[in-house]
């Protein structure tokens, strides 16, 4: 399946990567929460990176960042913009989800759109865990199954989504609950901080720590988090009312 994954997406990189942001106020939101959470020794490792273009947004807030993805093709247009924007602090590896390629400790993780792709989610979150440290943080956002019907645009995605994937216009996709993605994590050594949704926005953002020994003190949101999701101070969603 992972040779089919990465001839999908080097097919399909040019286009991926000319593609313009649908919802540019709920990106920069998230963007602005995840950037609460880094800090200027960081070591971050992102997996299924895409074009980079997330990373290279957080690249100036922390030490370095590894990013990963399965497709050559991705990278290459990853590393084309690293050099256009003068970004120095990235390497970028050919590599799939379960980070084989990486080797090391990271302070931070960063899966975003990726584990509705995944087959074998449990084990991806294991082995993220096995790569963070003590205390370090997983920064991920997910589309996961809505209660009840969902938006328009999911309903149609249910029915044209096989139709796709048949033709081979689609890749795999496992949509989960948000509830089911946040038991998974935990089953895999994880303390959830932040998880939330944007408005209509069907991804979930979740902020959770690896929990292995002792977790480090300050290794919470600069806006100040307590480590319990009812008490973080989340800023109101560019999709709520004033």
């Amino acid at each position: 399946m992972v040779k089919e994954a990465a001839a999908f997406w080097n097919g399909i990189a040019k286009h991926y990567a000319a593609s313009p942001i649908k919802d540019i106020a709920s990106y920069e939101f998230t963007l602005q929460r995840t950037r609460s959470y880094l800090r200027p020794q960081d070591k971050v490792l992102e997996i299924g990176a895409g074009t980079r273009s997330t990373a290279l947004l957080l690249a100036s807030s922390v030490a370095h960042i590894t990013a990963t993805d399965l497709s050559a093709e991705m990278i290459k247009i990853g590393q084309a913009k690293a050099t256009q924007q003068g970004v120095h602090n990235i390497d970028f590896l050919v590599d799939g989800a379960m980070a084989e390629a990486v080797s090391g400790l990271y302070d931070v993780l960063l899966a975003h759109n990726l584990f509705h792709l995944l087959d074998d989610l449990p084990g991806v979150l294991k082995r993220a865990n096995e790569l963070l440290k003590a205390g370090g943080l997983l920064i991920s956002k997910t589309p996961c199954k809505p209660q009840g019907l969902g938006p328009a645009s999911y309903r149609l995605m249910q029915v044209v989504l096989p139709i796709m994937q048949l033709l081979g216009k689609a890749p795999f996709v496992a949509m989960r609950s948000s509830a089911e993605l946040e038991r998974l994590m935990k089953e895999q050594g994880f303390q959830m901080i932040e998880s939330w949704n944007s408005g209509k926005d069907i991804r979930r953002y979740i902020v959770a720590r690896n929990t292995a020994g002792k977790p480090e003190s300050n290794r919470q949101s600069a806006q100040g988090n307590t480590g319990k999701p009812q008490d973080a101070p989340i800023p109101p969603s560019p999709h709520s009312s004033p």
